[in-house]
C-alpha cells in the first residue's frame, strides 16, 4: 500500500430492527448522540484522520442521510451515495461503492461510535508485506455469541473466524469491531448476483483461500460501542453526556 488512505465507506443501509420504534422513520445511523446523528460523528472522525472521500450506502429511509449531508462540503468532505433498492449485504454494498478504488480504503459499520486512533490500524495495514489483505479492528466482548470472533497467531494474522458462534463454539472474546482497512483487489471474491456479508461470507471465504487478514486489538484507552440495541444506544448516550467522547466531533455552535 502506497500513499495515504483517503477513501472511506460507511455502511448505513440497515433497518435497525432491534431499535424499533426509534428506527421506524429513520435509519439507525441517524439516531442522535448528544444532539448530532451517530453517522455525523463518524464523518467527523474519518475527516480527522484524512479520510475525505466518503461513500455511504443507503436503503432504509435514505433521504434522512442524503438530505442531512448533501455533497459533504459543509463537513469538509466529498460524499457519494449508493442507493440499494434491495439490500446487498455488508460486503456486497462495499463492492458496489468501492469497485473503482485503486488503493486501500476504510470501512466503518454505520452503527459504530468510536474514538479509536485510526492511525494505528492504518499503520498496521501498511506494514504488512502481503497484498492484497484486510486489517480489522478487534475489541473484547462479554458475549462472544453475539459477534464475529477471531483467533490470532503470534504475528497478528487471523487464523480463525466464526460469525455469532454457539456457546460451544466460542474460542475467543476478540470480536470484529466493524472498522476495517481493505485492499480493493479482494472485492473480486464478492459475487454480484446475491447479498454477501463480511462476517458470514467474505471473511471465512478469504481464510479458506489463505488471503491474509490481520487483527488489531483495540487499545484499552479507546472507546468503541456497537449501537445495535436499545441498551447499547442508551449506554452510548449516557457515556457522551458524561463526557466520554466518541470521536473528534467539533463542539456545537
Amino acid at each position: 500500500m502506497s500513499g495515504s488512505v483517503q477513501n472511506g465507506v460507511i455502511l448505513a443501509a440497515g433497518e435497525g430492527r432491534r431499535l424499533r420504534p426509534l428506527t421506524l422513520a429513520r435509519p439507525k445511523p441517524m439516531l442522535p448522540i448528544s444532539g448530532r446523528p451517530l453517522i455525523e460523528h463518524t464523518v467527523w472522525w474519518l475527516r480527522h484522520y484524512g479520510i475525505t472521500r466518503i461513500s455511504i450506502n443507503l436503503h432504509h429511509c435514505p433521504r434522512a442521510v442524503s438530505e442531512h449531508f448533501g455533497d459533504g462540503s459543509r463537513f469538509g468532505v466529498e460524499i457519494a451515495y449508493s442507493l440499494e433498492e434491495t439490500p446487498l449485504g455488508t460486503a456486497g454494498g462495499v463492492k458496489r461503492m468501492a469497485a473503482s478504488f485503486d488503493s486501500a480504503f476504510v470501512v466503518v459499520y454505520g452503527d459504530v461510535l468510536t474514538d479509536l486512533d485510526l492511525r494505528g490500524l492504518l499503520t498496521l495495514h501498511k506494514s504488512r508485506p502481503e497484498e492484497p489483505h484486510i486489517s480489522m479492528c478487534l475489541y473484547r466482548v462479554a458475549n462472544p455469541s453475539a459477534c464475529g470472533i477471531v483467533a490470532l497467531d503470534e504475528r497478528g494474522r487471523v487464523t480463525r473466524f466464526v460469525e455469532k458462534p454457539s456457546r460451544e463454539e466460542v474460542f475467543s472474546d476478540l470480536a470484529n469491531a466493524g472498522v476495517l482497512v481493505v485492499d480493493p483487489e479482494l472485492l473480486r471474491y464478492v459475487p454480484d448476483d446475491r447479498p454477501y456479508d463480511f462476517g458470514a461470507d467474505l471473511l471465512p471465504q478469504l481464510l479458506r483461500a489463505r488471503a491474509p487478514i490481520y487483527g488489531w486489538p483495540l487499545p484499552r484507552s479507546a472507546y468503541l460501542i456497537d449501537i445495535g440495541t436499545p441498551e447499547s444506544y442508551a449506554r452510548a448516550s449516557s457515556d457522551w453526556a458524561a463526557g466520554r467522547r466518541g470521536g473528534p466531533t467539533p463542539a456545537r455552535d
